[in-house]
């Protein structure tokens, strides 16, 4: 017996299953053994090893992050920030991300990075969408972090020769062979010593899958009891190649292969048939998405960036739609993107009242929970995972403190988290993260960002230079 009690929390955002919803708790001591809470309650007269001076602290459930890139994304700090092909919608996906990609050496570096990023903003879960790399498993292993290894694969790569026409090239024997690798590697993750690790079925892009592979990917979630999560409905570009090839939708043809449903997760879900972008001759993708109880992962970020919004997300949430939230981009802080997920659903409505900070938290927890097919995680209760986070609501930056989550989400962010525990350790004490050398990683990827930026010329459909293609804010003299 290893009990911790965190003593008289000043408040607990706890779990009520009466009215299924968290709820504010008052005076409250939590106490865990191990990774798992064993009370939550006033007056708690067990024994402890260890004791937590609760005074001055909220104790907040660990949030559930459940669509992100790793291992390449925090590379791209500096050079994606403003640029968009004009020919394609202003997407960055075909003609630039291709170019910057980080490469091997860089990628441990970039993990390190964004994991411990997200640690430092209260994220305690993770939906880890990378490509296989050496050294995946225990790397993600050494950060404590709570990761569903989530593999991609795919039929075809996709390409751009002049900027503004997306080609493919098809090797469905490829893509087949990767999805029985990503399996195994699921298979392996779930064996790992750590035991946070677990997995989802993860065909890369809807453009760049057979329907074979979408099938094939999805019985085998089935299957093995995994969420599956397909990035579709993410660009302009991507919704006129689906209706060109099939007629429908992205969410329309996904739905008439049975793709749709509650272990499915649609990785952005922006461009449906109403979209003002995409009018399509139908409007039934948003029902479609919450007749079939399928899960929305939202990350506003990479998309505000380019002038791209979702239509918005109270409109989803009031339709029936489960959402969750992920960083799909740096910087890897989710209460960052969470305060730009409320503001721009806000102005895309034309309407404060579209979302609520209660729907808004709910998706950065039980709504990425329930997406991941868990009850243990993303809420506070006796017998769920001991992830959570301890927040200062005595910080000057959450002060007054009427409703601290709002607080806490609109006004203070990661400087009011005290402490970041995962499966019962500690993994963020003031400010530091303690499983990584978050500094010395973050160095090394300032140097691997200079490597990748020689090559860029080579890569470059233009032969461009970066400062061609991302022209610095100032000149340098």
């Amino acid at each position: 017996m290893a009990i911790t009690l965190i003593k008289n929390a000043e408040l607990v955002v706890g779990w009520d299953a009466t009215a299924k919803s968290h709820s504010y708790m008052p005076d409250t001591d939590v106490a865990f053994d191990g990774g798992t809470i064993t009370f939550l309650g006033r007056g708690y007269e067990g024994a402890a090893e260890t004791v937590i001076e609760g005074r001055g602290l909220m104790v907040m459930p660990g949030l559930v992050n459940i669509h992100s890139h790793p291992s390449s994304e925090p590379l791209n700090k500096g050079f994606l920030d403003e640029i968009g092909s004009p020919g394609l919608y202003n997407s960055s996906l075909y003609e630039y991300m291709p170019i910057f990609r980080a490469d091997a050496d860089a990628v441990p570096h970039c993990v390190r990075v964004a994991l411990s990023e997200l640690l430092l903003s209260g994220v305690t879960t993770l939906a880890d969408l990378s490509m296989a790399h050496p050294g995946w498993l225990d790397l993600l292993a050494e950060a404590g972090m709570r990761v569903c290894i989530a593999p991609m694969f795919r039929s075809a790569r996709w390409f751009t020769k002049n900027g503004h026409v997306v080609e493919y090239e098809w090797d469905e024997k490829a893509g087949e062979k990767a999805m029985e690798e990503a399996l195994r590697l699921i298979e392996r993750a779930e064996q790992h010593e750590c035991g946070r690790l677990f997995g989802m079925v993860v065909p890369a892009q809807i453009d760049t899958c057979s329907a074979g592979l979408l099938k094939d990917s999805h019985a085998e979630a089935a299957k093995r009891g995994l969420s599956w999560q397909i990035h579709a409905a993410q660009s302009v570009v991507e919704f006129h190649e689906i209706t060109r090839r099939h007629g429908t939708t992205p969410i329309g043809w996904l739905d008439s292969m049975g793709l749709l449903g509650e272990r499915s997760i649609i990785g952005h879900g922006i461009f449906l048939d109403d979209h003002p972008s995409t009018r399509w001759h139908t409007e039934t993708d948003l029902q479609r998405l919450a007749e079939t109880g399928t899960t929305v992962a939202h990350c506003p970020t990479v998309f505000a960036r380019r002038g791209i919004a979702m239509k918005d997300l109270g409109r989803y949430i009031r339709s029936g739609v489960n959402m969750g939230i992920g960083t799909d981009t740096y910087p890897h802080n989710m209460l960052d993107e969470m305060r730009l997920a409320a503001h721009i659903a806000r102005t895309q409505a034309g309407n404060p009242r579209t979302l609520r900070t209660t729907d808004l938290f709910n998706a950065a927890t039980i709504g990425g929970a329930m997406a991941l097919g868990r009850d243990d995680i993303g809420r506070l209760a006796v017998g769920c995972k001991a992830d959570f986070s301890l927040v200062d609501i005595t910080h000057p930056m959450i002060r007054p403190a009427y409703d601290p989550i709002r607080s806490l989400i609109y006004s203070a962010g990661d400087r009011a988290l005290k402490a970041v525990y995962v499966d019962g350790a500690k993994v963020v004490e003031d400010g530091e993260v303690l499983t990584m050398d978050y500094r010395q990683a973050a160095e090394h990827l300032h140097e691997a960002q200079k490597r990748v930026a020689a090559g860029v010329q080579q890569r470059d459909w233009a032969h461009r230079s970066p400062e061609k293609i991302a022209p610095p804010t100032f000149h340098w003299s």
